[in-house]
């Protein structure tokens, strides 16, 4: 059943793909790869080469303002490469974030479909509905990723004209691929991740799998990302209440000897509410290319052992290497306390309620500065600057994870100006906060095959 499964897998190419068409042509009996079981079902899910490693999208990370080119970095990457980093479409098809996105989509829609023929009984209602919450949380998941790197920051005012992703809520691979609104896309994966949450347990034996924690910190990503952030904030705290573990950059059983070292943190830490990691499909911000912007670097202080266990020297510059994946190369993409507690911080600050936002910005970085030193909690005098502050160390604590670019997004919403600029040798690239490039290129080979709308 094992590798049946496995062969079905490779049939998940969807949204129009001529490859995946092909292999459904030539399978002549289609109940030889239908799983039927719960244990199918779940080993659906639980398969983590699809659901959860090198899979989560990567376009916005190369997109984003953390990180520079060196000239002879620049020059060594094909024309294609090279309009990216410029802010430029270019021509790219599969396989990319979109395929890989939809990969796991269309097994979270199998399961659903399967799960729907299974009738519920004493003995399996438990793992009935932490399989079907996990299918629910893995498609807003995925879902909401896509949604943040293809189309405009959500505005309540076009959201509705705004054009979004595609809606795939059926294992069809032969259904017409149509863009919905923004609104709709945001109704659906609220929809899907507020069913998680009411089927999910608390907690999962793993965080290769997503529980309730989980699914209460994706609901405040979503609404953070739609600028809600009374609901941002409510969510954030009901995933705190379950888990709120934070890693002691001083010395803890989830670092890796020393902070210092090349690859500082352990996998699957304390921190860690729902592990994924980034593909790398779109290169240009690997660990050992990249160099971080030097006006970031700048703003860890000398006591912040972020500085040292989030960087190491290369070529001059500073290279990242803090990643919760425990690797030098690949890059955590899923969720942690850290992020959850920024973003109920977060909401503090936008309530107005400054010593409540200013405590919970202390509770994390008093476990990230050097405790040889007297720590010296943050104040601030007003809600805009507890705000900036928070946002800041929202940069700082998160850099390298897919997060910056909807933050830069969502906050030239509300007039924060930013606009990240890129040098060659030859020329200077800015992106201004209206740029339709935020809305990042669809692969041109699904344009080819379904007509769809290009951004």
């Amino acid at each position: 059943m094992k590798n049946k499964l496995y062969i079905m897998l490779l049939s998940t190419i969807l949204l129009g793909t001529s490859s995946c068409k092909k292999y459904l042509n030539a399978k002549s009996d289609a109940s030889l790869v239908t799983p039927e079981k719960l244990a199918d079902f779940s080993a659906l899910l639980d398969n983590q080469n699809i659901m959860n490693l090198r899979i989560t999208p990567c376009f916005q990370e190369t997109s984003s303002d953390d990180y520079f080119l060196l000239p002879s970095t620049y020059r060594s990457f094909p024309e294609g490469q090279q309009k990216y980093y410029q802010w430029e479409p270019y021509y790219y098809n599969f396989s990319n974030d979109w395929s890989k996105g939809y990969q796991a989509i269309f097994n979270s829609n199998l399961c659903l479909e399967g799960l729907a023929k299974i009738p519920e009984t004493n003995v399996n209602t438990l793992e009935l509905a932490r399989i079907k919450g996990s299918a629910y949380f893995y498609r807003s998941f995925y879902m909401t990723g896509l949604l943040w790197n293809h189309a405009k920051a959500y505005d309540a005012a076009t959201a509705e004209k705004d054009l979004g992703i595609v809606l795939k809520l059926n294992s069809d691979i032969n259904e017409n691929s149509v863009r919905a609104s923004v609104a709709q896309c945001y109704q659906q994966v609220l929809k899907d991740v507020l069913s998680a949450i009411r089927l999910l347990p608390n907690y999962e034996q793993s965080s290769l799998r997503p529980s309730k924690v989980a699914a209460y910190a994706l609901a405040a990503r979503i609404y953070m990302s739609m600028r809600d952030y009374p609901k941002m904030y409510s969510y954030a705290d009901s995933s705190l209440m379950l888990k709120n573990s934070l890693i002691d950059y001083n010395g803890d059983a989830d670092i890796n000897g020393n902070i210092s070292g090349t690859v500082p943190f352990k996998k699957f830490n304390k921190e860690t509410i729902f592990y994924t990691e980034m593909n790398s499909s779109f290169a240009l911000h690997v660990p050992s290319r990249a160099k971080i912007d030097t006006i970031l670097y700048a703003t860890y202080e000398s006591h912040d052992l972020r500085k040292t266990a989030f960087f190491r020297a290369n070529s001059g510059y500073q290279q990242f290497k803090g990643s919760y994946a425990s690797s030098p190369a690949l890059l955590f993409s899923g969720i942690g306390v850290d992020e959850v507690l920024l973003m109920h911080a977060e909401g503090h600050a936008r309530a107005g309620r400054i010593a409540e936002a200013m405590k919970d910005l202390n509770t994390l970085l008093i476990k990230r500065y050097n405790k040889n030193f007297p720590y010296v909690p943050v104040t601030a005098a007003s809600q805009e600057i507890t705000l900036n502050r928070i946002l800041l160390e929202r940069r700082k604590e998160l850099i390298m994870r897919g997060l910056r670019w909807i933050d830069i997004k969502r906050l030239n919403k509300e007039g924060f100006n930013i606009i990240p600029k890129r040098k060659t040798a030859l020329k200077e690239f800015m992106l201004s906060p209206n740029d339709p490039y935020y809305a990042l290129p669809l692969p041109y080979d699904l344009i080819e095959l379904t007509g769809m709308q290009q951004n």
